[in-house]
């Protein structure tokens, strides 16, 4: 074969020819492009590590933050617990108040309930004692015609009433 037999006499100029693309890929790659990649990636490696340092301080910041915000919830909470068991205490206080003036005014209407009872209850008893004694001086006149003392009947009809 042609191609074969050619090979003895470019050999040499074709090794060379090699070297030199080599070491011009080798040094345009080594010399010119790894330094951008490597600068590329020392940005980028700083660029995350800033990205992360102030992610972390606005961590810290949003747990601050957090935590004065529970504080003033807390605050806040035993503020409402305070007003509501003073506004519960005045409320009681109020309420008692007024079921002690509700009481006060129904044990005054009782008691005068009790006495204009009491008051019928005598007028009453006097006009059943009136009536009594009447009825038994009529009758009395009537059934025996005898003329009885009324000092008598009274005295009389009071003292059943009265025992019973």
């Amino acid at each position: 074969m042609p191609q074969l037999s050619q090979i003895g006499e470019i050999y040499a100029s074709q090794l060379f020819w090699l070297a030199i693309v080599f070491a011009l890929i080798y040094f345009g790659i080594g010399k010119a492009m790894v330094p951008k990649i490597e600068r590329t990636m020392e940005d980028r490696s700083a660029r995350i590590a800033g990205d992360i340092a102030a992610a972390e301080t606005a961590r810290d910041a949003a747990r601050a933050s957090d935590e004065a915000y529970q504080a003033g919830l807390e605050a806040a909470r035993a503020e409402a617990l305070r007003v509501t068991a003073s506004a519960k205490a005045q409320a009681s206080a109020a309420s008692e108040a007024a079921a002690k003036a509700a009481a006060a005014a129904d044990e005054a209407r009782i008691a005068t309930a009790m006495q204009a009872i009491d008051a019928r209850t005598g007028e009453a008893m006097a006009e059943i004692e009136t009536a009594v004694v009447d009825s038994v001086e009529a009758i009395v006149t009537r059934l025996s015609g005898v003329q009885v003392d009324r000092a008598t009947i009274e005295r009389n009809v009071k003292a059943a009433l009265t025992h019973g």
